[in-house]
């Protein structure tokens, strides 16, 4: 069987290399006619729609609207939320063309005005429809007003807040009828809220609006630096943003306050917005986590009250103090330096600023006691006479004066000195100085002089000896000393507008003479320091001349919960050289007798202080004690100041006895959280009640 394969004839390869040709003929041409289509369209876009193309492109232009972030928290040390920040939904307006047309005069134009009212009537309308019945009501005027159709507030192409803390179904209805509101936008933003139980309310500090925070130095300078077209858009603060303006809120504000988002919006050659180009999201800002224990705080501030109150109804030597209507008390960790109470007495609701304004009533009735009176002494509250909270020391300062004398070698620890009740001083030792109550007390030692309070000991001891060894320059002597142990300089806790203290031995006219300021200054008058001071004071004595910064703050945490700082000891100076034994002397001096510890489980250190001021015309007995238990190992130390108190012991020592059991309560002095042992105590009885239980069952 043959096979025959049929061969392409000669014309069929002819036809088929025309095809090819005619193909490629095809594609030449048509590539010919899209170049020349698009040279023709360049030539036209250069010489024809070039100029108009430019001048839309001159005049277009965007801006960077901030979009306000989430503001942390501040927490107290167990974590509860002493300060935070809750999400609302705001009703927010970017202004068209349609309402802001001018006339010829410059005036708003009828048909802008009356578009402003018709868009107000539907807002006001649907507001009162879906929104909180018992809620603020809004009337037009009221949004044609926040239309600021005068760009009187803002630019044309800022977005205006209309309504804040709009209720679910209002803002369903507005996100649902969009397009019929041009320019509408639903924000979240936050309210700040402050924990209603009053929680070291001057420590945690406040809030103010931006625009009314310019007279400090920090939105000074984020002022300056918006200024700056290559600013991160996210650095840029809105005029009605809320920022620390005391305390923690203030001292924390860059963590606080985390980072703006914003919107890239187009505007036209009126500076009107015409779209919005893109969103960039706000960041939540971190948590800041005090030290304060909230339990041991709302324990101090509820013992200065109540301490004032019996001052009023109960006589102390001989008298009641009707005129003790204030107390600061601050509460340190000898070891951390943690502070774990910071109480301003009488404090106030910290909410009366989250409106950004305040009524005139409502200021009249913080206005002297809404700063923190434990490191300031403006405007954080008057005692009946006047007296603020920066007192002069007393004889607490009488445990450094007796330091001082031993180190430089005025007296031995097993020196014997005689107190006649008074010592002599001046110009033919004619001025002189008494113990309080014209005590005598005869034969003493160093120690037995701090424990008795001998005001002619610290004169003839020490005062005298300075000015005997150094002469004028004995109050720089002096002062080096005062400065190391913490008394006349920063704590260094960070807090804002913190006072140094009131100096007053360096004025020696005003004493008499460098040998009277210093004389004066030995038993605790010639010195004026916060109550933060005398809490660091009383720390530095506990370690031995090491001082240490109070911490307010333990750690910062994010939005997430992750811990990004933490904060330890910090050693701010240490005096080194100084002999055990001095040390040994001071404490076991540091041993009055004090009624509210009568009972107390520890041994501690303490001195009590009775200073005198002068005050309408006459002196004033003010109330201050330090103390840190216990006296070896020494846990916490405590300062409390009552002015016109009266003694000491009798004023300020009972709220610290509070303290000290509060703290023990929560922490242990002895490193055992009572309530801990309370647990378990309780937990035994349940088992031992089982148990009986039980064994009634078996019995029967």
């Amino acid at each position: 069987m043959s096979v025959f394969r049929k061969q392409a004839s000669p014309q069929d390869g002819k036809d088929s290399k025309s095809s090819l040709g005619l193909r490629l003929n095809v594609f030449f041409f048509s590539t010919f006619i899209i170049f020349c289509v698009i040279i023709i369209r360049l030539a036209v876009v250069q010489f024809v729609e070039g100029p108009n193309l430019k001048e839309v492109e001159t005049s277009r232009d965007t801006k960077n609207v901030p979009l306000a972030a989430i503001r942390g928290s501040i927490r107290a040390a167990g974590g509860e939320e002493i300060a935070y920040s809750s999400s609302v939904q705001s009703l927010y307006i970017t202004l068209t063309s349609d309402y802001t047309k001018k006339e010829k005069d410059g005036s708003l134009s009828s048909v802008s005005r009356a578009n402003a009212y018709t868009l107000a009537n539907k807002l006001v309308e649907n507001f009162n429809k879906y929104g909180d019945p018992n809620g603020e009501k809004l009337t037009s005027n009221d949004v044609v007003v926040s239309l600021d159709l005068n760009f009187r507030k803002y630019s044309g192409f800022m977005a205006r807040r209309i309504k804040a803390g709009l209720t679910p179904k209002e803002v369903a209805y507005f996100m649902e009828h969009k397009e019929e509101y041009p320019g509408l936008e639903v924000v979240e933003e936050s309210n700040r809220h402050y924990n209603k139980d009053t929680v070291a309310v001057q420590t945690v500090g406040y809030i103010k609006p931006f625009k009314s925070s310019g007279s400090l130095d920090i939105y000074k300078n984020i002022q300056n630096a918006m200024k700056n077209i290559d600013n991160d858009p996210g650095l840029t603060y809105k005029d009605d943003e809320f920022v620390g303006f005391d305390g923690l809120e203030l001292q924390y504000q860059r963590e606080l306050r985390g980072k703006n988002g914003y919107q890239v919006i187009s505007v036209n050659p009126q500076n009107m917005a015409e779209k919005v180009e893109d969103v960039v999201p706000p960041v939540k800002g971190n948590d800041i986590w005090m030290t304060i224990n909230k339990n041991i705080q709302l324990k101090t501030e509820q013992a200065i009250t109540e301490q004032i109150s019996w001052l009023h109804s109960h006589s102390v030597q001989g008298k009641t103090h009707p005129d003790a209507v204030t107390g600061y008390a601050v509460a340190m960790e000898v070891d951390t330096g943690n502070v774990v109470a910071m109480a301003s007495m009488p404090d106030y609701d910290t909410n009366v600023w989250t409106k950004g304004s305040l009524p005139t009533d409502v200021w009249k009735s913080i206005m002297s006691n809404y700063q923190n009176g434990t490191i300031n002494p403006i405007s954080s509250g008057v005692s009946g006479h006047g007296l603020q909270s920066v007192l002069l020391l007393g004889s607490t300062i009488k445990p450094l004066s007796v330091l001082i004398g031993l180190k430089e070698g005025f007296f031995s620890t097993s020196y014997t000195y005689t107190d006649k009740g008074i010592a002599y001083f001046g110009k033919n030792d004619k001025s002189s100085v008494r113990n309080a109550s014209g005590h005598v007390y005869g034969s003493m030692d160093p120690s037995r002089a701090i424990e008795k309070s001998s005001n002619v000991f610290m004169v003839d001891m020490v005062g005298k000896r300075l000015y005997e060894k150094y002469g004028d320059k004995g109050i720089g002597v002096w002062d080096k000393y005062m400065k190391e142990f913490g008394l006349g300089v920063s704590t260094q806790s960070g807090l804002p507008r913190e006072f140094l203290g009131q100096i007053n031995y360096t004025n020696t006219k005003a004493a008499g003479s460098a040998q009277a300021a210093l004389v004066y200054a030995s038993f605790g008058q010639q010195g004026s320091y916060t109550t933060l001071q005398l809490a660091q004071y009383a720390s530095t004595l506990a370690n031995e001349g090491v001082r240490i910064k109070p911490q307010l703050v333990s750690k910062i945490t994010d939005s997430d919960g992750k811990v990004v700082k933490t904060f330890g000891r910090e050693v701010i100076d240490e005096v080194t050289n100084f002999d055990p034994s001095f040390w040994r002397e001071i404490k076991k001096g540091m041993s009055s007798d004090v009624t509210a510890f009568s009972d107390f489980p520890y041994d501690f250190a303490r001195k009590t202080g009775t200073s005198q001021q002068s005050a309408k015309g006459d002196l004033r007995d003010n109330g201050v004690f330090i103390a840190f238990a216990p006296r070896e190992n020494p846990k916490l130390a405590v300062a409390v100041v009552i002015p016109e108190g009266g003694f000491g012991s009798s004023s300020a020592a009972p709220v610290a006895r509070k303290i000290f059991d509060a703290y023990d309560w929560e922490y242990g002095l002895d490193g055992v959280p009572k309530k801990s042992l309370k647990k378990d105590d309780t937990k035994e009885g349940a088992a031992d009640g089982a148990g009986s239980q039980n064994t009634a069952a078996t019995n029967n």
